[in-house]
């Protein structure tokens, strides 16, 4: 009987033991809007990281710029993990595109923050799989930087440019998505790459 009841016990143990922990319920306090953490998280992120590399052909030569001290590539790492963990806060539910007054800064090229914010609502699924895009770009450029390769970071930008762009074409500017492609009206973000500079 004893043994019995001492398996009985160790088959309860066991199956109290792998049963999964309930997620504990967080009260999130949203207060910034979408808009709020792309101009104060991602975008400004985003332009740290492609401003980290570059060359640029000049009159005296060419300039190679990358970080080169181990404070300079810690500086860059800092802007990839905000751009990583931003892609987050895009998604924490409840959180508006932009305050109740706030209007488009480009009207008659990109949407209303209401029409944007219908657009997300009404599919979720694919703005969470945009912002995972972003997420896995910048991760991506976590790794170069990591390892201190200045050519995959330059290589990374470009990943990153194309998760902004697909996101925005979507719901941000989607008439331009329709009519002209993957062209548009307003100015892309600076990027990395060659450029030819007079003096």
């Amino acid at each position: 009987m004893l043994a019995r009841l001492l398996i009985v016990f160790a088959v309860h143990f066991l199956v109290a033991c792998s049963a999964p922990t309930p997620e504990p319920d967080v009260d999130f306090r949203l207060t910034a809007t979408i808009k709020d953490i792309m101009d104060s998280v991602v975008d400004p992120s985003a332009d740290e990281i492609w401003g980290s590399v570059a060359f640029t052909v000049e009159a005296t030569g060419v300039q190679d710029k990358f970080p080169r001290t181990d404070e300079e590539w810690t500086a860059v790492r800092r802007s990839a993990i905000r751009l990583l963990e931003g892609t987050n806060l895009l998604l924490m539910p409840g959180r508006h595109v932009a305050k109740p007054h706030e209007k488009s800064e480009n009207p008659g090229i990109e949407l209303e923050p209401e029409q944007i914010e219908t657009l997300i609502n009404n599919d979720r699924q694919t703005f969470q799989s945009l912002a995972h895009a972003l997420h896995d770009s910048a991760l991506v450029a976590l790794k170069a930087i990591d390892a201190k390769d200045k050519d995959a970071l330059l290589d990374s930008g470009d990943g990153i440019d194309q998760a902004c762009e697909n996101c925005h074409l979507k719901y941000w500017y989607p008439n331009e998505a329709k009519t002209q492609g993957e062209q548009r009206q307003v100015p892309a973000p600076p990027r990395p790459g060659t450029s030819n500079k007079e003096d």
